[in-house]
């Protein structure tokens, strides 16, 4: 096997131009010129000057004239100044910001990369070390789809002095990164200490290491493929039904939360560790009905219950009092007005504006809140009701009261009545019904309505408050 053979036949999509990312250094060099030596396309090579060493300079110029004597697009891009304190993941960032401008400049969907044999050990005993999952430990993929385009990474074949070598012998100038000497980077302590010792044993070494990339890659297809069937039912609106997940096998249990976090997180290199995925089953699996963890970048994990919310740790909660005059939508429940119900259930009150003072208001929960309860002569927290009735402690706060002007109490919707409601044979001339998303009311009700329907955004993703 040789370079230039991998690079005939590569599947490029039937794409007309293919963009290259190329630092000048001996990798990025060999891919270049097999690429525009063996594929009949338009080659655009894509640098970064990373602005990092005086050398830098000096590598684009001679980028940029070995394009132009080789009839290629050369594209380039200077960083300026780098603000985050991880430079690697900053530089890396920008890196795939600009290539996905060209990819799309240039209507191409293949992005090639340099990527080679060495470079696969040292993120694979790189993964194993901090821990990941399959995916991970898997390493450099040869082809990874992306949401618009595909990388390839012809090069995993390969040495590093596979490519040095073939630069020789086509008399290819390239320049060496001399920060690749620097031990302050992890790769570089694995590159210069654990990658001789390993060539020691096995010169081919980089080839048993694609295998085993290979076939956890091919394990790791199958798993998502459970996986992604499984999380439509474990998680919905943000919310993992722990029930439903502690169900599931362990590997797929830790599969959910992966992708779970990889979708918040936006696939931000290094920011999920193991740890963070073993704290949300341990959360799952804990006895205490409500416990928040930390996780990175300010969020939380919240269990209330039966659910587990992900979330930031900065989500306000507003205040809300409305007055009802027909029809009232809080998130998920609705309270409306109707004309009769035969019905006697905690959805639905009945009052005589007689005992009441008008209008009526639905409002959150306060401080010391009670209710005075139907067919009793006593009263009752409504912080111990929810707390009885197993309502999440983050929608405690915002979940509708019904209050007359002079603030009493009159129903919990759902959940309890209060003193204020008639009996079945009395008199009543104001009929409340409420019912959660999906629920349905009868015809004969939905005929009696004549509302006006007002929609207050109490959540946003369940916690997010706007005011209104």
């Amino acid at each position: 096997m040789n370079i230039d053979n991998v690079i005939k036949n590569l599947n490029t999509q039937n794409d007309t131009h293919i963009v290259i990312g190329v630092s000048a250094g001996p990798d990025s060099m060999a891919l270049l010129h097999s690429a525009i030596t063996n594929l009949n396309k338009t080659i655009i090579c894509a640098h970064i000057n990373h602005n990092v060493r005086t050398e830098s300079n000096e590598e684009e110029k001679y980028l940029e004239k070995y394009c132009k004597n080789n009839n290629i697009i050369f594209e380039k891009m200077k960083i300026d100044s780098y603000k985050e304190t991880n430079f690697e993941n900053e530089a890396r960032k920008k890196r795939y910001h600009f290539y996905e401008k060209i990819l799309k400049k240039y209507n191409s969907h293949t992005l090639m990369l340099a990527h080679h044999g060495d470079d696969l050990i040292e993120t694979i005993m790189m993964k194993i070390v901090r821990g990941s999952n399959i995916e991970g430990y898997a390493g450099i993929k040869m082809y990874s789809q992306m949401k618009d385009y595909q990388i390839i990474r012809p090069l995993l074949y390969f040495t590093k002095d596979d490519l040095i070598k073939y630069n020789k012998d086509n008399q290819i100038k390239y320049y060496i990164d001399s920060t690749n000497n620097d031990t302050n980077y992890t790769r570089n302590r694995y590159r210069k200490n654990l990658l001789p010792l390993l060539k020691k044993e096995d010169k081919l070494v980089h080839l048993k290491f694609l295998k085993y990339s290979q076939t956890l890659q091919e394990y790791n297809e199958y798993i998502e493929k459970v996986t992604n069937n499984l999380i439509k039912e474990t998680y919905k609106d943000n919310i993992i039904d722990i029930e439903l997940f502690k169900k599931e096998h362990p590997l797929i249990q830790k599969n959910i939360i992966f992708n779970i976090l990889k979708n918040i997180y936006n696939n931000i290199d290094n920011i999920i560790k193991e740890k963070n995925i073993s704290d949300i089953i341990k959360l799952a699996n804990s006895k205490k009905p409500n416990a928040i963890i930390n996780l990175p970048k300010e969020y939380i994990a919240k269990k209330e219950y039966q659910y587990i919310y992900i979330i930031k740790k900065d989500k306000e909660e507003y205040n809300y009092c409305i007055e009802l005059k027909d029809k009232i939508n809080i998130d998920n429940i609705t309270i409306e007005k109707i004309s009769n119900c035969d019905t006697s259930g905690n959805n639905v009150c009945k009052l005589n504006s007689k005992n009441i003072t008008l209008p009526i208001y639905i409002r959150n929960k306060k401080n010391g809140d009670y209710i005075e309860l139907l067919g009793t002569n006593g009263k009752k927290k409504i912080s111990d009701i929810f707390i009885e009735k197993k309502i999440p402690k983050s929608i405690r706060n915002k979940y509708p009261i019904l209050v007359d002007r002079n603030d009493k109490v009159l129903w919990i919707p759902n959940l309890k009545k209060s003193k204020y409601n008639v009996k079945k044979n009395e008199f009543c001339d104001i009929i409340l019904t409420s019912y959660t998303k999906g629920d349905e009311i009868n015809e004969k009700e939905k005929q009696s309505l004549n509302s006006i329907y007002i929609s207050i955004p109490i959540y946003i993703s369940m916690y997010g408050c706007c005011k209104f």
